[in-house]
């Protein structure tokens, strides 16, 4: 008699659906609301045009996740992906450039939530509101805290609701001075005064960061009902679906204060749109909204880069004693998380939103590329997968989203192209070392701890 396997395996139970609203709570509804202002000084006036173009490319890398993730549906990662698609030591180099993302996030996220709350409480100053919130998020991780799935839900809800009441009041303050005409407007898209092309490929190199997030939905490929199609179809829609909600956003913004250079604060210029339609309410609400929403992804942030680095260690990746350490009490990686924390907090003084951002970018955008190219060398030139090549889907998406990644690498100012380049030139050099000079296989970095 057949004894059925124990073994433990996850049960196939996500919609399509399901997987598209997962991917959505990921990029987050509010994503463009702390970009907004610097987003409308890069580009002169188009952030909305800028967000159109970083969604393009976007998506388009949207698809090739979704297709790796169905040829490979218990990875879902840059580094598996590009490492099983290209070679191994393309992958590391992979999820080198995803570590230094990682590492990035809860920085980005301290700084938002700080530049939010201090247009909340003008008396306190920034440095002290940076320490607050990365010591908040550093000792509830050592303690082992993590927002409930009711919590997200919750957070999740208030967000929609906030970005629903300013999209009905934008449209209600446009109308009342401008008539309905004012709401098809193409200034927002192309002004010829003052377009640029050059600076709103600028500005889509800084406004990507709102779409991060999509590439999450390939890691739930062994939960899915069928995940040949859906984890392609639900990455797709998560993006396209939050891309378009965005930009609804922005252009409203940018239709009801078109003078971008007499925002109050750049930074949080999106906060003042709110109080010009809902007034002091609204604006409070919005910059709630953003500090809990950067909160929770500083908070989970933190804990991915620590575990990132707890698995790099107990491969010896990374120096094991320190970095495989783990506190007997709580089972966690105690020195990672306050590293990560310091981090956070160091980076928060010494660079502006703008530029950690950058930087950020420069790491996923990296790994972005990589997917591209494993997904044409796995759907176009490699014969493992023995069935017709489709010149548009299998040859031309995935070239074209190879080219719009590194187009907007490109675009990024130069420090952050130095300081990116300088962190990728360090892992090719370590993993050159490491492998005698890449004769040998590179020490697998495991994605699955984050």
């Amino acid at each position: 008699m057949d004894i059925p396997s124990k073994e433990p395996h996850l049960r196939r139970i996500l919609t399509l659906t399901d997987l598209m609203f997962y991917g959505m709570i990921l990029i987050s509804p509010i994503g463009p609301v702390p970009l907004f202002g610097i987003a409308q000084r890069l580009s002169d006036g188009h952030a909305v045009t800028a967000m159109l173009l970083a969604g393009i490319a976007m998506t388009i890398t949207a698809f090739s996740y979704g297709r790796m993730a169905a040829l490979y549906p218990s990875a879902g990662s840059a580094y598996t992906f590009v490492a099983r698609g290209l070679n191994d030591h393309l992958g590391f180099m992979a999820g080198w450039a995803m570590l230094m993302e990682y590492l990035l996030v809860p920085m980005v996220s301290v700084i938002q939530a700080t530049l939010a709350i201090e247009r909340l409480f003008p008396s306190v100053p920034y440095v002290i509101w940076a320490a607050f919130f990365a010591t908040l998020i550093t000792v509830l991780n050592l303690r082992g805290i993590r927002t409930a799935a009711r919590a997200n839900g919750l957070l999740v809800g208030l967000m929609f609701v906030v970005i629903g009441v300013f999209i009905v009041l934008g449209i209600r303050y446009i109308v009342h001075l401008q008539g309905w005409s004012a709401l098809m407007s193409i200034k927002p898209f192309y002004d010829p005064h003052t377009f640029r092309a050059r600076h709103i490929v600028t500005a889509s190199s800084f406004v990507a960061l709102s779409y991060f997030g999509f590439e999450g939905v390939t890691t739930l490929a062994e939960d899915a009902r069928n995940p040949k199609r859906d984890v392609l179809l639900g990455t797709i829609l998560a993006c396209l679906l939050t891309g378009l909600l965005d930009c609804a956003q922005v252009y409203l913004a940018q239709l009801v204060w078109p003078a971008y250079g007499s925002y109050p604060n750049l930074e949080t210029g999106f906060m003042d749109v709110t109080q010009r339609v809902g007034g002091s309410m609204l604006f409070h609400a919005t910059g709630v909204t953003v500090i809990f929403g950067m909160l929770a992804c500083a908070l989970s942030g933190q804990a991915a880069a620590a575990r990132l680095l707890f698995g790099m260690g107990r491969e010896n990746v990374i120096p094991r004693k320190v970095f495989s350490y783990l506190d007997p009490a709580r089972v966690n990686p105690t020195y990672n998380i306050v590293l990560v924390g310091l981090l956070a907090f160091v980076g928060s003084i010494l660079f502006g939103l703008e530029g950690a951002t950058e930087v950020l970018n420069f790491g996923a955008l990296l790994a972005f590329m990589g997917v591209n190219l494993a997904t044409l060398r796995q759907y176009y030139f490699s014969t493992y997968l023995r069935r017709r090549r489709r010149l548009l889907g299998d040859g031309l998406m995935p070239a074209l989203g190879f080219l719009s990644c590194l187009g907007i690498v490109l675009s990024l100012p130069h420090l952050a192209k130095m300081i990116g380049g300088a962190w990728f030139l360090t892992g090719v050099a370590y993993d050159a070392v490491n492998t005698r000079g890449f004769r040998h296989r590179p020490v697998p970095i495991d994605f699955g701890e984050s």
